[in-house]
C-alpha cells in the first residue's frame, strides 16, 4: 500500500485506542475524523496480533503471524490505515515481545512443543526447564488435585481434554490406560496452586496463563516479529510500544535488534523507571512510555508538606497494616518477602538451581562447598533489596546490587562463614565469577526474576497496602515522596529535551489505577489535610465499623476521586483493591466473611447516606480540582516529549483500575474547559511540531510577587508559553495572587484559550488566569 500522506517520522502527539471485539478495526476507522479534528498525529493502538478469544486487552497474543480476526484481520487494519492516512493520521502499535498465552488450544506453537516436547521446532520458542520435573512441561490447569480430577480428563482421538481445555497427544501414546498415558506425554496437567512451587516455564510475573518467550533467540524474534515489520516496511504502520522490556533476556540486544529491523523507526518502551534512575543511554528508541513523565507532573501538583500530615493523620488512625509501621520503603521490602517466598517461588527455585550448578562445576575453589539453602538465602535477599526492576548489560550492575544491599544480606545469616554465599551470588550477578553461558544465563534470569519482583511487590501489592494518599500509587510513583518541586520539574523537562527528546509521556493509561482527572481530585487533600482527617471522622462514625481503618483510607478517597459512583462499579475496584493487598483476602485465598464486610462498607458508607457528606466536601472544592485538572492537562500537552492521550481523557474522564479504565471508546463531543484546552494544545503541536519536537528548546519561566511559587510556566523554543497555577487552595488561603506579575519574553503573544486578546510585557498573574487557572500563549504575528 502507498500512503496518500505520509506520516511525520516522529508524532507530534498519539491518541491510545483499547481495541477489542467491542470496539474493533471498523470501530477505530469510524472515529477517524473526530481524532483528527482533536489535533493527534498518531493512532496509538493496543496489541493487534491474534490473541485469546474474547481479550478485551490483547496482551495474550497466540499466532504472530495474522492479525487478530476478532478486530477484524488484516483487511480491516490495512482499512483503518487507509482512512488515517486520508486524514493526515499514523499508526503506531503495542508490540508483545515477552510473553503469550499459554493456551496450547488456540497457541499453534506451543501446542506443537506439547506434542514434540523439546524436539520440536517450535520448543526454542519458550523458556522451559527440560531438566526439572522428569522432562515434563507443568500445566497448572487443574481445580483440583488430579486424584480428584481423573474422572474430567477424557481422550478423544489424538487429543486430552479436560473441562474446557484441549492438549495434543504424544504420537502412539492414544491407546494407553490414562495413568500412563499422563506419565507419557511432554506434559503434565497438575492441581493449579502447584503453580507456585513447581512450575517449570518463565511466565509474565506470577500470571502462569503467560508463558515466557525467549525473543532473544535470532529464528524467535524473526517468527514473532515478521508479520508487525512486513507492516512496518508496507507503511501500514509507522511506530511501536515496546510492552514490558524487562521481562526479556537481554533488552540491549533486543532492542538493538528491533533498532535494526525497523530502520530506526519511533519506538518507545514501556521501561518503569524508579526514582532517580535514568533510561539506558545505549538503547536505541526514542524513549519511554512516560510513566516518568507522569510521576513528575502529578508530584508537580501535590503539596509536600500537606502530604506529610496526611501521612501522620493515617499513621494515627488507620496504625500499620504490616511490620512497615505505615512507612513506604519498609511496607515494600515486607511485601517483596511474601512475593518472593510465595508466588514467585518457582522461579527463585530455579535461579538457585543455576547457581548451585555453578558452584559445583566452577574450577575456582572458593566457590565450591556452597549450599543451595544458602545460596538461595542469598538470592532472596539481595532480590528484596533492588530498589529498580533490574540490572542491565549496558548499565553496570554495582549500581544495582550494591555493597550496602550486600552488607545487608550478609547481616541475616546466623554463621558468617555461610554468609559468604551472598558474595558469591553478587559475583555471578556482577559478572566477576566467569562468562560462559550459563553464567549468562544465571545473570538474565536473576534480571528477569528481579522485575517480576519488582513489579508484584511495589505496584501490585504494597500500593494497596500504603494508602495515606492514593494519588501517588501509580506505576513508576513513589509514594513515600510523592512531592515534586518545580525546580526538580524543570530540571527533568531540561534533562528529557536534552537526551530524549521524542520520548512518550502520559497522564492515564490502560494500567494506571487511577484515571487523571481522579489523581489531580486527591492531590487536592494534600491542600487540606487537617479538614479531610474531619471529614473522615465524620463519615467513619456515621457509617459505622469498617472491615479495617486501611479500607476506609482507601475507600472514602476512591469514593472523593470520583465523585460519586454506582455502588457495583465502587465494589467491584475496592474488592480488587482488597485482594491485591493480601492483607485479609486475596485472589486465591478468599476471605469470603471479609469480602462481604467489604460490600457492606460499601454500601452502608460511601453509596449510603454518609456519602453525601464526602461528595458535599468535593464540590467546595471543585474549584481546586479543575484547577489541578488543566493544569496537568495542559503541563502534559507542552512539555518535551510525544504525549499519549488515552481514549476519553480530552474531555473529563474519572476511571479507577481495569477493567473499569478498559471500557469500549466513545468520542467525548460534550464541549468543556479540558477539551478547549486539549485540542488547542493538540492543534498547536500537529501545525507548529518544530516548536516542541527535536531541535527545540526548554526554558523555564519564574513568577514574581507573593504567589510566586504557585505559577508555573514555561517557554518553548521562544514560541509557545505554558503557564499553569499550582496548589490554588493554598494560594486562596494565603490572600491569592495579589500583585505577582509574570514578565513574557519580548513580543506580543496570543492567547489560545482566549482568543480575543494579546498580551505583551509584565503581565499580573491575576489578570492572566481571569478566565481559566491556567494559559498557553503563541507569540503572535510570526514574531
Amino acid at each position: 500500500m502507498t500512503p496518500e500522506r505520509p506520516a511525520p517520522a516522529v508524532p507530534t502527539a498519539t491518541y491510545r485506542l483499547q481495541l477489542q471485539p467491542e470496539f474493533p478495526f471498523g470501530a477505530a476507522e469510524a472515529a477517524v475524523p473526530y481524532l483528527a479534528a482533536l489535533g493527534v498525529s498518531h493512532l496509538h493502538l493496543s496489541p493487534v496480533l491474534e490473541a485469546v478469544p474474547g481479550s478485551t486487552h490483547g496482551y495474550d497474543v497466540v499466532d504472530h503471524a495474522r492479525v487478530r480476526g476478532e478486530l477484524g484481520g488484516e483487511a480491516g487494519l490495512r482499512s483503518l490505515a487507509r482512512t488515517a492516512r486520508k486524514h493526515g493520521l499514523g499508526l503506531v502499535v503495542d508490540i508483545v515481545p515477552n510473553h503469550m498465552a499459554a493456551a496450547p488450544q488456540h497457541n499453534r506453537a506451543l501446542w506443537e512443543v506439547l506434542r514434540a516436547g523439546h524436539e520440536s521446532p517450535y520448543a526454542c520458542w519458550f523458556d522451559i526447564d527440560w531438566s526439572a520435573l522428569g522432562g515434563q512441561l507443568l500445566l497448572p490447569v487443574l481445580a483440583h488435585r488430579l486424584g480428584e480430577e481423573l474422572g474430567h480428563l477424557k481422550v478423544d482421538g489424538d487429543v486430552l481434554r479436560y473441562r474446557d481445555h484441549v492438549f495434543p497427544l504424544r504420537e502412539g501414546t492414544e491407546s494407553l490406560p490414562l495413568p500412563q498415558l499422563l506419565d507419557a506425554q511432554w506434559y503434565r496437567p497438575v492441581w493449579w496452586r502447584l503453580a507456585r512451587t513447581e512450575l517449570n516455564y518463565r511466565r509474565f510475573f506470577s500470571i502462569s496463563e503467560l508463558i515466557g518467550v525467549r525473543a532473544e533467540d535470532p529464528e524467535v524474534f524473526a517468527a514473532t516479529h515478521g508479520t508487525l515489520l512486513r507492516l512496518l516496511d508496507e507503511g501500514v504502520i509507522d511506530g511501536l510500544r515496546v510492552d514490558h522490556p524487562d521481562g526479556l533476556a537481554d533488552p540491549d540486544a533486543y532492542l538493538s535488534r528491533l533498532h535494526e529491523a525497523t530502520g530506526g523507526r519511533w519506538t518507545v518502551v514501556e521501561k518503569i523507571l524508579a526514582a532517580g534512575e535514568h533510561l539506558p543511554a545505549a538503547w536505541p528508541v526514542a524513549g519511554t512510555t512516560g510513566y516518568d513523565a507522569l510521576r513528575q507532573v502529578d508530584g508537580l501538583f501535590t503539596d509536600p508538606s500537606g502530604a506529610g500530615e496526611l501521612l501522620g493523620h493515617y499513621r494515627r488512625s488507620a496504625g500499620a497494616p504490616d511490620d512497615g509501621g505505615g512507612r513506604w520503603a519498609p511496607t515494600v521490602r515486607r511485601a517483596a518477602y511474601e512475593v518472593v517466598t510465595h508466588e514467585l517461588a518457582t522461579e527463585l527455585d530455579r535461579l538457585t538451581r543455576v547457581a548451585s550448578r555453578l558452584c559445583a562445576e566452577s574450577p575456582d575453589p572458593a566457590l565450591r562447598d556452597h549450599a543451595p539453602w544458602a545460596l538461595g538465602t542469598a538470592l532472596r535477599e539481595l532480590l528484596v533489596r533492588l530498589e529498580v526492576y533490574r540490572p542491565y548489560a549496558s548499565v553496570g550492575a554495582t549500581s544495582v546490587v550494591t555493597e550496602e544491599a550486600a552488607a545487608e544480606a550478609r547481616a541475616v545469616f546466623t554463621v558468617p562463614e555461610e554468609a559468604h554465599a551472598v558474595d558469591v551470588v553478587r559475583d555471578l550477578v556482577l559478572g566477576r565469577s566467569g562468562d560462559g553461558p550459563l553464567h549468562a544465563e544465571f545473570r538474565s534470569r536473576f534480571a528477569q526474576t528481579a522485575s517480576a519482583l519488582r513489579a508484584k511487590s511495589a505496584e501490585d501489592t504494597a500500593f494497596y497496602r500504603y494508602v495515606p494518599l492514593l494519588s501517588p500509587n501509580e506505576v513508576g510513583g513513589e509514594p513515600g515522596a510523592p512531592a515534586i518541586s518545580p525546580e526538580d520539574f524543570h530540571a527533568h523537562c531540561t534533562r528529557m529535551q536534552r537526551d530524549w527528546p521524542d520520548t512518550g509521556t502520559v497522564l492515564s493509561t490502560h494500567d494506571t489505577k487511577r484515571s487523571a482527572d481522579v489523581r489531580a481530585a486527591l492531590s487536592v487533600l494534600t491542600q487540606c489535610p487537617e479538614r479531610w482527617a474531619d471529614v473522615l471522622s465524620e463519615v467513619t462514625g456515621a457509617s459505622g465499623g469498617a472491615p479495617d481503618p486501611h479500607l476506609v483510607w482507601a475507600a472514602w478517597q476512591t469514593y472523593f476521586g470520583l465523585g460519586q459512583a454506582a455502588e457495583d462499579r465502587l465494589h467491584g475496584a475496592l474488592l480488587k483493591h482488597v485482594r491485591e493487598a493480601g492483607l485479609h483476602t486475596t485472589w486465591t485465598e478468599q476471605n469470603p466473611a471479609y469480602e462481604a464486610a467489604v460490600a457492606a462498607f460499601v454500601a452502608g458508607g460511601p453509596c449510603g447516606a454518609p456519602g453525601r457528606l464526602v461528595k458535599h466536601f468535593r464540590d467546595v472544592l471543585a474549584p481546586h480540582i479543575r484547577a489541578n485538572v488543566l493544569g496537568a492537562a495542559l503541563v502534559h500537552l507542552t512539555m518535551p516529549g510525544v504525549p499519549d492521550v488515552y481514549q476519553g481523557t480530552e474531555g473529563e474522564y474519572r476511571a479507577l483500575v481495569d477493567p473499569d479504565n478498559r471500557r469500549p471508546f466513545t468520542p467525548q463531543e460534550e464541549p468543556s474547559d479540558k477539551a478547549d484546552l486539549t485540542k488547542a494544545a493538540l492543534r498547536l503541536r500537529r501545525r507548529c511540531p518544530e516548536v516542541f519536537g527535536a531541535s527545540a528548546t526548554y526554558a523555564p519561566l519564574v513568577a514574581d510577587g507573593p504567589g510566586a511559587a504557585h505559577c508555573v510556566a514555561f517557554v518553548r523554543s521562544g514560541a509557545v508559553l505554558t503557564a499553569v497555577t499550582r496548589l490554588s487552595l493554598r494560594l486562596a488561603e494565603a490572600g491569592g495572587w495579589r500583585d505577582t506579575s509574570l514578565t513574557l519574553p519580548p513580543g506580543r503573544w496570543a492567547d489560545l484559550l482566549a482568543p480575543e486578546r494579546e498580551l505583551e510585557g509584565r503581565v499580573r498573574v491575576a489578570d492572566l488566569f481571569a478566565r481559566l487557572p491556567v494559559a498557553l500563549l503563541e507569540r503572535a504575528g510570526g514574531e
